[in-house]
C-alpha cells in the first residue's frame, strides 16, 4: 500500500542512523550489505514500505555518509548531539516531522537490514494518530515500531540517553498492537563483523543487547 494513495493517511519513515557502531568498529550506515549501504537499504525500506516523506537522521561520519550514500527523497538531517545516545535522533526526527502532515511514523534502526518493506506495510494498515504498533518475532518484539502522531511529544520527552520509545511503549502495553512478522523479516541486529559475514545477530528485541524501540 502506497501512503501517497487517495483516501490513504500519510504514514512517515524515520530511519535512525547516527550512532558511532563502537562495538561494531565503524558506523553502521556506512557499512555494506549486498552491494548497498545499510542507511541506503533503510531508507529504501521505509519508502518501499509505503512511507511519505522519509526522514533519516545522521550523526557520526555524517559528511561521509552523505557524500557516499544514495537516499533517494529521503529529509537528511544531522543530529549535532549524537553522541548522547539514540534517545537524541528520535526526537531529532520526530520534531522534523511536526511540519508535515503525517498521522504516524514508522521507525527504523539502520543496523537492522532483515526488516524488509512488507513488514513495513504490515504495521502502516493500522496507522492513525492514536496508533501504536511494533512488529513481534516469535516471543521477541522489535521494528519496525509503528508510533501515531498523538504519542510523539510523550515519546520525544521520554527519549534520553541510549533510550528510545521503550519505555512510553511499556508504560502504554495495553494499546500496544503487536503484529507478527517474522514470516517475511528478521528482527536482529547488525553488531558485529561476524554478523556482517554470517548474517544478522542476536534478536535485540529480546532484550540481550538492550533496547527495543
Amino acid at each position: 500500500m502506497d501512503a501517497r494513495q487517495a483516501g490513504t493517511p500519510p504514514v512517515a519513515g524515520l530511519v535512525l542512523a547516527a550512532g558511532a557502531g563502537r562495538r561494531y568498529g565503524r558506523p553502521k550506515a556506512l557499512v555494506e550489505r549486498d552491494g548497498q549501504l545499510l542507511v541506503e537499504r533503510a531508507s529504501a525500506t521505509a519508502r518501499d514500505g509505503g512511507c511519505r516523506p522519509v526522514v533519516t537522521v545522521l550523526g557520526a561520519a555524517a559528511p561521509a555518509v552523505r557524500a557516499r550514500a544514495d537516499l533517494g527523497a529521503a529529509i537528511v538531517i544531522d543530529n549535532p548531539r549524537w553522541a548522547t545516545g539514540m534517545g537524541s535522533s528520535l526526537r531529532a526526527g520526530l520534531a522534523a516531522l511536526w511540519a508535515t502532515e503525517a498521522v504516524a511514523v514508522i521507525v527504523l534502526l539502520v543496523d537492522m537490514p532483515g526488516v524488509t518493506p512488507e513488514a513495513v506495510r504490515r504495521l502502516t494498515v493500522l496507522a492513525g494518530p492514536d496508533a501504536l504498533a511494533m512488529a513481534g518475532y516469535g516471543s521477541h518484539r522489535g521494528h519496525p515500531v509503528l508510533l501515531g502522531r498523538a504519542h510523539w511529544a510523550d515519546v520525544a520527552a521520554l527519549a534520553v540517553g541510549d533510550v528510545g520509545a521503550r519505555p512510553y511503549l511499556r508504560d502504554r502495553a495495553a494499546d500496544l498492537r503487536v503484529v507478527p512478522c517474522g514470516d517475511i523479516a528478521s528482527g536482529a541486529d547488525l553488531d558485529t563483523d561476524q554478523d556482517k559475514e554470517n548474517g544478522p545477530g542476536t534478536d535485540r528485541a529480546s532484550g540481550h543487547r538492550g533496547r527495543d524501540a
